[in-house]
């Protein structure tokens, strides 16, 4: 059986060009992964709130042989908890400076600037969005950074913007029908 994609996945044809070669994907936290709510119980703990469709985005992404990395500024048991469920191992916790991190990782893993796409909503972000070949942020980041993105997703953060971007980069590389076949 040969499942396409959605109609709704109705990508421009010249942003699926320009994420074809994608080999890593940069994801932000705060504002991608979730919601950006900062969360307190009566303790001081900090609790965060993450999407479903976002966890399947990024178990999908590794079955498609793009590499989730996530660089955040953040640390906190809920994240390590929700990131390990995922299986996501290349991760930088309490990291404010992300262009070091991203270009660390890509050093790892053989690869360039070029085949890398990230997802980001604040000016953090901005350094490893604007050196990546594929730059996306979710429809409610900051407007420098959406006016940096090569695609703005139409769901918030921590409303399916990062499975958004998951789907559209499954789709560039070609291997989002395959995935789809196990569900049909």
């Amino acid at each position: 059986m040969n499942v396409a994609p959605s109609p709704a996945l109705n990508f421009p044809p010249e942003l699926l060009l320009a994420a074809q070669g994608i080999r890593v994907a940069f994801f932000d936290v705060d504002g991608v992964l979730t919601d950006g709510g900062l969360y307190l119980s009566a303790e001081g703990e900090m609790l965060k709130r993450f999407h479903i469709l976002d966890g399947l985005g990024l178990k999908l992404l590794q079955e498609g042989g793009i590499t989730p990395v996530v660089i955040t500024g953040r640390d906190s048991k809920p994240l390590r908890a929700r990131l390990a469920a995922l299986g996501v191992t290349n991760v930088h916790y309490g990291t404010e400076d992300k262009a070091p991190a991203a270009r660390k990782t890509l050093a790892a893993l053989g690869l360039d600037w070029a085949q890398a796409a990230a997802i980001g909503d604040d000016w953090p972000d901005l350094p490893v969005l604007r050196r990546c070949g594929f730059a996306a942020a979710p429809a409610n980041a900051h407007a420098e950074v959406r006016a940096a993105a090569a695609y703005v997703t139409t769901a918030a953060g921590g409303h399916g913007a990062a499975r958004e971007f998951c789907d559209l980069l499954l789709v560039a590389c070609g291997r989002y029908s395959q995935l789809l076949e196990r569900y049909a």
